[in-house]
């Protein structure tokens, strides 16, 4: 028994490292650069005395942030290499969840891991038009919290639903809006479990009206957006449900489809859990469909847009990957050793390809302590060291988009104050309406700025307190520069 045991906690850190090698890490890229400055800003608090708001605000509604600098702080582990072993730790966990569902729907061996390294190879997988991946390739609450809900749904299946309530309660304060969606599926798959399958459904028509009944939002919802907001809102095209592609649509309802056939599949091989656990991801996923379009679609909820009701595919689309490795792990690759090979080396091999196409001039995996070749990161880093802590600076605020940056975070990776992005700062003014006449000012200062000269820095210094830069290189006539790459320089406004 100890020998099965130990055989599969080593598969699962196996799966687990090829997972996070195959997606590779990438910290301050996208959403971490406000997570990351965050946890910086509590563990230092002269950081960041310009722009704190752009990331502090919205983060009252997790305890992440804090938690990452407490384990910091009591640990005495560097920032960078905690951020590390959180993100190996949420990659492991996620899989060895992964492992504990398929354990419940199949019985053979081969389908629970060939689905557990489905779903290790595609952690990178784009969810529909969401602008999601299954998992991120930096350490995000997200990462955590989705562990932990699949943890919590493998105890609902193995009949344990009040161990679920714990985990579930976890997962909220990690993250509320993916623990809202976590809570709704592990509702959906006790109900499933608990009722025979007519039953349930008949339930289900009355629960779905009394849900959308309760789910009237609160007065906020209601009050008037303004027009900072709406530009910041109209930056996010993954907000507004009508301006997907058709392909978005077909990555919408395409799961909800295959897992309607997997349930009426399962049925007929008289393979129950499997059969509920379907059907609870049509019924979750249908109803959520109707939630978002409610959401999305009322004029009068535009102010709930920010709240990304579409994100509920991110758990369909776990369950989809996994399922798809189970049935090919148990139809498919069964025994043979070539078959299982080849799929390993296809998924894996895919994946890397395109995360090195995604990430073109970074390295793959941007550990602790590696001088990094990407020049904004070069920037970043002598900034970092060299510039005093309550520096203020400006740089494109396209930055995120320009060729090489590979949407690295300055606020995050080069610890200084920035005047507000065109890129990423709108996901927080969406969030925080109240930043939004910031926002607006300050990018709206920074227009053309690929054609700045020292007049128009000084002007950024004179309506703002900037005084330092980051331009290309050769930087133009003016500007006392202390440093510079051959793409980058870094100099002090006169």
């Amino acid at each position: 028994m100890n020998r099965f045991r130990n055989r599969n906690i080593l598969l699962v850190l196996v799966f687990s490292i090829v997972g996070f090698a195959v997606m590779g890490y990438h910290p301050g890229v996208e959403d971490d650069g406000v997570y990351l400055a965050a946890v910086k800003s509590n563990l230092n608090p002269a950081l960041y005395p310009f722009d704190a708001n752009f990331f502090r605000v919205q983060l009252q509604a997790t305890f992440f942030d804090k938690w990452v600098a407490g384990f910091v702080h009591w640990t005495g582990i560097p920032v960078a290499s905690t951020e590390l072993l959180w993100q190996l730790g949420s990659v492991t966990l996620i899989v060895f969840a992964c492992w504990s569902i398929a354990r419940k729907l199949f019985a053979e061996e081969r389908a629970q891991w060939a689905g557990v390294a489905m779903v290790a190879s595609m952690l990178t997988l784009p969810v529909a038009g969401t602008a999601l991946n299954l998992a991120d390739q930096h350490l995000h609450p997200r990462n955590v919290a989705t562990a932990v809900i699949l943890l919590a749904i493998s105890r609902v299946l193995a009949g344990k639903r009040w161990q679920a309530v714990p985990l579930l309660l976890l997962s909220f304060v990690l993250h509320p809006i993916m623990a809202a969606l976590g809570i709704s599926f592990c509702f959906f798959l006790t109900m499933a479990l608990l009722e025979p399958v007519h039953v349930w459904l008949r339930n289900r028509r009355a629960a779905w009206r009394g849900s959308l009944a309760a789910a009237v939002p609160l007065s906020w919802i209601f009050e008037s957006p303004t027009d900072s907001w709406r530009k910041a809102l109209n930056t996010r095209p993954s907000y507004f449900l009508f301006r997907w592609t058709w392909y978005e649509w077909l990555g919408a309802l395409a799961p909800l489809f295959l897992f309607w056939l997997l349930w009426r599949f399962a049925l007929r091989k008289n393979e129950t859990t499997l059969a509920r656990f379907a059907l609870a991801v049509f019924a979750y996923g249908v109803f959520q469909q109707i939630v978002a379009i409610v959401m999305l679609e009322t004029p009068a909820l535009v102010r709930m847009t920010p709240l990304q009701p579409m994100r509920f595919l991110h758990l369909i689309y776990f369950f989809m990957t996994l399922m798809a490795g189970c049935l090919l792990g148990k139809y498919l690759l069964r025994g043979s050793v070539w078959r299982w090979a080849v799929y390993l080396l296809v998924i894996n091999v895919g994946m890397f390809s395109g995360q090195r196409l995604l990430f073109a001039s970074s390295q793959h995996l941007e550990l602790p302590g590696r001088v990094p070749a990407n020049p904004w990161l070069q920037a970043f880093a002598w900034i970092r060291e060299n510039t005093p802590a309550n520096a203020y600076f400006a740089l494109d605020p396209n930055y995120l988009a320009a060729p090489g940056e590979d949407y690295h975070s300055f606020r995050a990776l080069a610890e200084r104050s920035q005047l507000a992005d065109a890129i990423k700062d709108t996901a927080m003014v969406t969030q925080v309406p109240e930043l939004g006449p910031v926002w607006e000012r300050q990018v709206a200062a920074q227009a053309g700025w690929a054609s700045f000269k020292l007049g128009d820095f000084a002007r950024l210094k004179a309506d703002f307190g900037v005084d330092w830069v980051l331009v290309s290189y050769p930087q133009p006539p003016g500007l006392d520069c202390r440093w510079h790459n051959d793409s980058l320089s870094v100099c002090q406004v006169p």
